[in-house]
């Protein structure tokens, strides 16, 4: 079965966000979080706008506080004055019931609101929030991701699985229990939000964990029981390459499985870092399952002895920077540029060979080799380069290739 044809495709029940389709048969959606005070109403626009601008279809907002909540309508208007639509999530804790209904201006600006029942209250004050919340998304017809979080589970609930494990025949281990609470929590959740008269196709759900083996666990029990879109990420994946590694490897194993609608990509970032780095990952991945395609790809070779290393791979990065810059524009332009293929090839071992396989390609002298570099377009030899301006030359190749044959 083809990778971008998988098993569970079109299973889940389709939910529409502003103009985005999410669940059923419809592409994977990128999700994203800012890490702006939403209060800061400049800051915030400027990271949501950026995230956009990165691909994020989604972008979440927190809104924790009066102040958040007041500012939520203006962050609206200024991303549209900037011609930036990109559906907002309102991320509510503790107190969104009294939120959504004291800043019903918040409560209509934003295209979903995400809950977390192990943080709405408790005993029949959870209740009460729970169907206050609801209730306003009914009331303005707003979708309502239901996300469990490990680290915030409902404790009433999970206190009476417990209950119920203590007497069985032969108890389930705690970490099974606390799987079970994670699954039961959100499918109970959407049936009391169902009946409280939130409709089928109006709710996402999720239940986030940072382990790998866990969360793929979770999931497939979950897709199993329930029809409802699903919305994946790793909670607290960590720094760095640890966790794109660890995201990576749970959302693929997934995804292949045709589980899952929406994703994010939870990176801490550096310090001073781009936080547009979780989405850029989080398409890295779709394109490399051929799930979606978002921006030409560059082969490039690991280098080796036999390559001038610093050349060949200061070209395969000014590349792949060139082709994402242009792609906000190219792609209301250039029909299908988003799948076209570039190798920059180190040496003449394998060069010539990728550069062949690639739409276009070129393969650089290696150390001590001749210093010509011939390319590639669809497969035919069309020039060999040669001096100080490679770089700069190939690039208007790539250029030329675009517009004619994307026009």
């Amino acid at each position: 079965m083809s990778p971008n044809q998988p098993p569970l495709s079109g299973k889940t029940t389709r939910v529409t966000i502003d103009s985005i389709s999410i669940g059923a048969n419809a592409p994977v959606v990128v999700q994203s979080m800012t890490n702006t005070d939403t209060a800061d109403i400049d800051a915030t626009v400027q990271q949501v706008a950026e995230l956009a601008r990165a691909g994020s279809e989604l972008v979440r907002i927190t809104v924790n506080s009066a102040e958040a909540a007041a500012a939520v309508p203006h962050i609206r208007e200024k991303l549209e004055l900037q011609n930036c639509s990109v559906p907002l999530i309102g991320d509510f804790h503790f107190n969104g019931h009294k939120l959504l209904q004291d800043y019903p201006d918040c409560a209509q600006a934003l295209a979903k609101y995400r809950i977390n029942p192990g943080n709405v209250g408790k005993g029949k004050r959870r209740d009460e929030q729970f169907a206050s919340m609801i209730e306003r998304a009914c009331e303005y017809d707003k979708a309502v991701r239901i996300g469990v979080n490990w680290g915030s589970m409902d404790q009433q609930l999970m206190a009476r699985l417990m209950d119920e494990n203590r007497q069985c025949e032969k108890p389930k281990e705690p970490a099974e229990i606390m799987l079970e609470a994670m699954i039961t929590s959100a499918i109970e959740s959407a049936q009391q939000a169902e009946n409280i008269g939130l409709a089928h196709n109006k709710i996402i759900l999720s239940c986030k964990m940072s382990g790998v083996q866990d969360l793929i666990k979770v999931y497939q029990t979950l897709a199993a029981r329930c029809d409802y879109a699903l919305h994946l990420g790793l909670t607290e994946a960590g720094m760095g390459a640890r966790g794109i590694v660890a995201s990576t490897a749970a959302l693929s194993i997934l995804l292949q499985q045709g589980i899952g609608d929406t994703i994010r990509i939870s990176l801490t970032p550096e310090p001073g870092g781009d936080r547009t780095q979780e989405v850029l990952v989080a398409q890295e991945i779709l394109q490399a399952l051929e799930l979606r395609a978002f921006t030409p790809a560059v082969v490039s070779c690991p280098g080796c002895g036999r390559t001038s290393s610093s050349y060949f791979q200061q070209l395969a990065q000014d590349i792949q920077s060139y082709l994402r810059e242009q792609m906000p524009q190219w792609r209301t332009r250039f029909t299908g540029v988003e799948n076209m293929s570039v190798a920059v090839m180190g040496c003449v071992v394998n060069g010539p060979g990728e550069s062949k396989h690639a739409n276009i390609g070129i393969s650089l002298p290696g150390t001590g080799e001749k210093p010509v570099a011939p390319v590639y377009v669809d497969g035919i030899k069309t020039v060999t380069l040669k001096g100080d301006h490679i770089a700069k030359e190939f690039q208007s190749i790539v250029e030329d290739y675009v517009n004619k044959k994307y026009a």
